[in-house]
């Protein structure tokens, strides 16, 4: 392991739920200042007032963004302010004695105000401070405004077997809770990066999910998200919590998007929760949903404009990022034959090929990939009917005759049975899926033949996060957590014996822990997404050891 300031660990024998991860602290010091009560952002314009990012880390370098109000009427979204020049500057140290890297851009109305910075020239594996800043700090009498000070890190060198780690999240609905994972993720030194695997925001109206008696806090606007204007405001909302800023502060992000930065159930030529008739085109939509992501996260488009890229983390890991709405086909009706239709795809052909010569080309120890939906086949039908109903409302599927989740890779078959032919026929070992939507945490044997599983063989591993607050499975129900839920957890092991764990109840995260023997997913929990001050607390922890192709349990968390 390099060597770094790590986090005090949890006790691995506290029960769920309580024990309380304690911030290391150099992580609490980065974040401090961006915890200040929302009223201190109250400042006179020009203003940072959504944070710094960064994202994407390469060995040489990184992806800043931030976002300059550059007038009050500025807003988000509001299409009004002038063209502003923006400086920024990258240092070895906090107090920016040693600056490596400086350069300028301009804020201007056509990128809603954000700017990007993509550096170069940097150590590999190496801690860097950033900021960016209006005004000339060397004129005489200058007052420049500043931003918050953010906190990066590059990737390992192409050949470093150096370990990983990572956070791991999904679906953070605001109206839902507050972003606590986030503070807790925030508050740990010792990551390369956060993982985040889509839903960053939802496009519902408010009160639409979860119910308006339920909702802890309002978004804005407050009608479904359409327009171009419309995507900037939410996501411009989010970037104001200060749980969301303490994470971008404190670690690069890599991203990925899943349907809800678009519409529930998207695909690529429209979307469950968009009607044509009252909302418009959907190739508007979407092109307007993109528009806002790019401009608002730290992330680099990659081909055609979509999120489907490659990074590379050393000699030990290649990550592997997936599209999967893009170029997605419609969803098959539930219980139709058409799931195994080789017509219909999930990835596109580009994609998928893309994918397979990826694995088959990498020559790292592990070949991750992040996929916004499940990739496991799982079984819903042998559950009872009292627990079908509230599982369907969770997955957004018919309420009767629930066999499989269509919006996931079990809705399109064919392009997952190719993929783990592949694996399989080229003798490709240590993939692992690292998956979010589902708002439950898994710990899964991909197999080559669910039927026959566990006499086939695993052809892959798949660890998937819950959510960071969107709805499961006791929130439906408004029950207790480990009462409802552990009939339908027995219920899906018995019927799927690759599933080797889950939990339908908690929300958290994960933190993924590489090393050249095996790949271990420690999971988090939160005491209370209604809770702005929640603690967090060690669950489980599963892992996958070189050369297997299974999880295992282990009994404590990386320390």
């Amino acid at each position: 392991m390099t060597s770094r300031s790590l986090p005090v660990p949890p006790d691995p024998v506290a029960p769920r739920r309580r024990t309380v991860v304690k911030a290391a602290a150099a992580g609490a010091v980065l974040a401090a200042p961006l915890l200040a009560p929302s009223a201190a952002r109250a400042a006179e314009a020009p203003a940072f007032l959504h944070g710094v990012a960064s994202g994407d880390p390469l060995p040489d370098g990184v992806l800043l963004w931030t976002r300059l109000t550059p007038t009050a009427e500025a807003e988000p979204g509001s299409g009004k302010g002038p063209d502003t020049q923006v400086s920024w500057e990258i240092a070895e140290d906090s107090a920016f004695r040693t600056v490596v890297g400086r350069g300028t851009t301009t804020a201007s109305a056509a990128s809603d105000h954000t700017v990007k910075a993509d550096v170069r020239g940097l150590r590999p594996a190496s801690a860097y401070y950033f900021r960016f800043f209006v005004g000339d700090p060397s004129a005489p009498s200058a007052t420049p405004t500043y931003s918050p000070v953010g906190r990066t890190r590059t990737a390992p060198a192409a050949d470093s077997r150096a370990n990983l780690r990572f956070g791991v999240v999904s679906c953070a609905n605001w109206e839902a809770g507050w972003f606590s994972s986030y503070r807790h993720l925030a508050a740990r030194a010792d990551l390369d990066a956060v993982l985040h695997l889509g839903d960053y925001i939802y496009e519902y109206k408010t009160g639409e999910y979860p119910d308006a008696k339920y909702t802890v806090r309002q978004h804005r606007p407050a009608h479904e998200i359409v327009s171009l204007a419309d995507y900037r405001i939410r996501h411009g909302l989010h970037k104001t919590d200060d749980d969301v800023r303490a994470m971008h502060a404190a670690h690069p992000i890599v991203a990925i998007w899943d349907d809800h930065e678009f519409a529930n159930d998207a695909w690529s030529g429209g979307a469950e929760n968009h009607s044509p008739d009252t909302e418009g085109s959907w190739a508007a939509r979407q092109q307007a949903a993109k528009q806002a992501y790019f401009e608002w996260m730290p992330v680099r488009p990659s081909v055609a404009g979509t999120v489907y890229r490659r990074l590379r983390f050393g000699a030990l890991a290649d990550l592997h990022l997936l599209d999967l709405r893009t170029f997605r086909s419609q969803q098959a009706g539930v219980g139709s034959g058409a799931v195994d239709s080789a017509d219909r795809t999930i990835t596109g052909r580009a994609q998928l090929d893309w994918l397979k010569s990826g694995l088959a080309a990498s020559d790292a120890q592990w070949k991750l990939v992040g996929t916004s939906v499940m990739i496991s086949p799982v079984a819903f039908g042998s559950l009872p009917a009292h627990l079908l109903g509230p599982l369907a409302e969770l997955l957004g599927l018919p309420q009767e005759g629930l066999a499989i989740n269509v919006d996931q890779w079990d809705g399109y078959t064919h392009d997952r049975k190719e993929l783990i032919a592949h694996l399989r026929d080229h003798g490709i070992r240590d993939t692992v899926f690292l998956t979010g939507d589902i708002h439950m945490a898994w710990a899964n044997d991909v197999p080559v033949t669910a039927g026959t599983y566990p006499l086939s063989p695993s052809a892959a591993t798949e660890f998937v996060v819950t959510s960071v607050t969107s709805d499961n499975l006791d929130d439906i129900l408004h029950v207790a957590p480990d009462t409802v839920s552990t009939v339908a957890e027995g219920a899906i092991k018995a019927a799927n014996r690759h599933v080797k764990w889950l939990d339908m109840d908690s929300h958290g995260y994960g933190v993924l822990d590489v090393t050249a023997e095996r790949a271990q997913m420690d999971y988090y929990v939160i005491s209370d997404r209604a809770d702005k001050n929640a603690t967090s607390a060690w669950e489980r922890s599963y892992r996958t050891r070189t050369g297997t192709q299974k999880v295992e349990r282990v009994q404590t968390p990386v320390l």
